[in-house]
């Protein structure tokens, strides 16, 4: 064996730096996952709140029993158990004291704890504390051999490593922690859910997480609220342990009478101070951030009321709601993060299954503890009896031993072969005892005890019954915690957003207002303020002209289409004023080179629009589907080598008119033309040579108009179209006489 090196002389012990940082700082980020920032996935704890419920236990502040300072819990807890700032270890205690924080409290608090619109509690001198029931339940079994125990820090005391955890207190009561390079957020669920998941687990241990869900809805907050996000991205949460949950305050329409209403909001998301909220939107509605919102009132008392008030009575209640919601806290996304420590030690990312499973290992294994811990007493009262029995039954020789032998344990050990535990309770026996009625009081207990023994021994002889004992268990907190009880009722729903307010919502941001917007030759536009109608005077960049000009309003989309089959999308509000040139539209948005600008018009929700290309090839596409929300726009026509885009002409009518370079005329049925979102479409019209020239869309019952050579509008109807009317796809024959020599249907 190599002897230690002598220290140095001058008591410098040189040591690399990195190797120094490294090894001190593992130490520190060891401590911070193991010792402070994750929970145990068997009893959902972290060590302070551990030491918290075990201290108050050795104060016996069981439920039911007189309040203690919460100064006395903390002054035990960091004496003995936990080492670190009294405040710390107090806002923990205050913590599962919370109602509004925590689902399922563990500490019932008397006093000033803090509310929910996020005042501190008042100082632990003031304030005082004991167990829940639900506590106790976490605490049941500790004098039962349930857990391990270690020293404390210090060595003078004995804590547990982890407690029995009767109660499925990980997902009930969630968890949110930071530690070194991860961290953990669980949010509360209710027991009875729980309950139902994990018999659906016992019954099936095959079961997946997407089983268990038919009976786990979601998280169940302790301040309500609503859950908007669908089933699926729900169960994915689940099913991998990482996710989010959005999350909106509950609200309601309050008729105030003669056309006047409020909206009252009546519970907020988790964890959000409504003082907070409150503050928020006062400001967002001094800085006219909510146009839709006029003022905001807290007429909360034990029970959540904010009062929004609209600007007008017109105001529609769900599209400010959800300006609200974009703004404000009062929608929240709630993470999912279930990193946990497993077996105490290592850090793991669980699924619903895994965490219910950890838990329910935890709870075979305390119940075959308990039963072993109560074994060991039942085989060494039996001892005692089987003792007491034989003295019993040799009651004068008894008395005599001990009245004249020098040593009587000894004796009696030698003269009736007991052992020394039975010799010392003979010995310990009182002379009241030796009454005949009490030798058949021990032989009724020993019966009873040698029964209960036996079953003891069946239970930890068998899987399946100890399993059983688990699934009494869970009838048992399905009992206590179930939806019918006031503290078991669901308090979060789960519900869909109203799609057409997320669609409006936007608009509720712009000032609606007139505007005449103008586009030229070149691509470049420009908005109006007004219904501008005569645009002569307009002034344009040089060699470049009027295209086209169309009135709308500042909540508008307007929809570029370009000649290669492409179509952006444009907020009115956003374009630049009518007193220059504009902007290119090139630059809002990016259109491909060598295409050019076709056509641009504003949306109108549900309308639809006849497409046709140079190749006489079209279809009908909803203006719906043309919408795109990014500068690189959507693509709807697929266009044939050499051709493009011609025309996207609303499909406001039962007839097309089509004619071509040829100049052949044909009317035939819009339904004959697929309807679809993209694609090359159908043949409309077919030319020997040339292509199309004009297309348009009418009612045939109203008649088919057109301008003649003199500028005049001419209109046939009925049996005076009888020579175009045909069928997509036929080549049409001559217009009528004085058709415009320019080929359009509108000169």
């Amino acid at each position: 064996m190599s002897e230690l090196a002598p220290p140095p002389e001058d008591g410098v012990l040189p040591v690399e730096l990195r190797s120094a940082l490294e090894e001190r700082y593992l130490a520190y980020a060891l401590s911070t996952i193991t010792q402070r920032a994750l929970p145990d996935v068997r009893d959902g704890l972290k060590p302070v709140h551990r030491r918290v419920l075990w201290a108050m236990r050795e104060l016996k502040l069981d439920p039911g029993a007189a309040f203690k300072k919460c100064a006395r819990v903390v002054g035990d807890v960091i004496g003995k158990y936990h080492p670190h700032g009294d405040q710390s270890v107090y806002d923990a205690l205050v913590r599962l004291a919370q109602d509004f924080a925590q689902r399922w409290p563990l500490v019932e608090g008397q006093g000033n704890f803090g509310n929910v619109d996020g005042d501190n509690a008042a100082a632990m001198r003031y304030t005082e504390a004991r167990l829940t029931e639900v506590a106790r339940l976490l605490l049941d079994g500790l004098e039962e051999n349930a857990v391990d125990y270690r020293p404390t820090y210090d060595g003078s005391e004995q804590e547990p490593i982890v407690l029995p955890g009767a109660f499925p207190n990980l997902l009930a009561n969630g968890s949110q922690g930071i530690a070194v390079g991860m961290a953990t957020a669980i949010p509360p669920h209710n027991v009875a859910e729980l309950v139902e998941a994990a018999r659906a687990l016992l019954a099936n241990p095959a079961a997946e997480t997407d089983d268990l869900l038919a009976h786990l809805q979601g998280p169940d907050f302790p301040t309500g609220g609503v859950v908007i996000d669908g089933p699926a991205t729900i169960a994915e949460a689940y099913r991998t342990g990482r996710g989010a949950f959005r999350t909106r305050a509950r609200w309601k329409v309050e008729d105030l009478g003669r056309g006047t209403w409020v909206a009252v909001v009546t519970e907020i998301p988790w964890l959000v101070p409504k003082s907070r909220l409150v503050e928020r939107l006062a400001e967002l509605i001094t800085d006219r951030k909510l146009p839709l919102v006029v003022d905001v009132r807290d007429e909360s008392t034990d029970e959540i009321r904010l009062v929004i008030e609209p600007r007008a009575r017109t105001v529609d209640a769900a599209v400010m709601m959800e300006s609200v919601f974009r703004l404000t806290e009062l929608e929240t996304r709630i993470p999912l993060n279930m990193n946990v420590l497993v077996r105490g030690q290592t850090p793991v990312v669980l699924s619903l299954k895994d965490a219910l499973r950890h838990w329910l290992d935890h709870r075979r294994e305390v119940i075959q503890r308990r039963s072993q811990h109560r074994l060991d007493a039942i085989v060494r009262r039996l001892e005692i009896l089987d003792g007491l029995l034989i003295a019993y039954l040799n009651v004068d020789e008894v008395i005599r031993i001990v009245r004249q032998a020098d040593e009587p344990k000894a004796e009696l050990i030698a003269a009736f072969s007991l052992t020394e535990l039975q010799a010392d309770a003979i010995l310990n026996i009182r002379l009241r005892s030796l009454a005949k009625l009490e030798e058949i009081e021990i032989r009724r207990e020993h019966d009873k005890l040698t029964k209960e023994g036996e079953e003891l021994r069946g239970l930890l002889a068998s899987e399946a019954k100890q399993w059983r004992r688990v699934g009494k268990e869970l009838d048992g907190l399905a009992k206590s915690f179930g939806p019918d009880t006031p503290l078991g009722r669901r308090r979060t729903t789960f519900e869909t957003p109203p799609a057409s307010a997320a669609a409006d919502v936007a608009d509720a941001f712009i000032e609606r207002e007139p505007i005449t917007v103008v586009v030229s030759e070149k691509g470049w536009i420009r908005a109006l303020k007004g219904h501008v109608q005569d645009v002569s005077g307009l002034t344009f960049k040089a060699d470049d002209s009027l295209k086209l000009t169309f009135q709308t309003e500042t909540t508008a989309k307007l929809i570029v289409l370009t000649t290669n089959g492409k179509a952006y999308t444009l907020d009115a509000s956003k374009l630049p004023g009518g007193r220059g040139a504009g902007e290119p539209i090139r630059l809002m948005v990016d259109v491909d080179e060598g295409a050019d600008v076709l056509d641009v018009f504003a949306h109108r929700p549900g309308a639809r629009r006849l497409v046709v290309a140079s190749d006489a090839r079209g279809f009908v596409v909803g203006e719906d589907q043309l919408l795109s929300s990014t500068r690189k726009g959507r693509q709807v026509v697929n266009l044939d080598q050499g051709a493009s885009v011609l025309c996207f002409a609303p499909a406001d009518g039962d007839t097309v008119a089509i004619i071509g370079q040829n100049r052949k005329l044909l009317l035939f049925p819009i339904s004959q033309i697929a309807e679809m979102a993209r694609g090359r479409g159908v043949r409309l019209q077919r030319y020997r040579d040339g292509s199309v020239s004009d297309v348009k869309v009418f009612n045939l019952a109203d008649g088919f108009s057109f301008v003649t050579n003199g500028g005049k509008v001419w209109s046939l109807k009925g049996e005076e179209l009888r020579d175009w009317v045909g069928n997509r796809a036929e080549a049409g024959r001559l217009p009528p006489r004085g058709f415009s020599a320019s080929n359009k249907f509108s000169g």
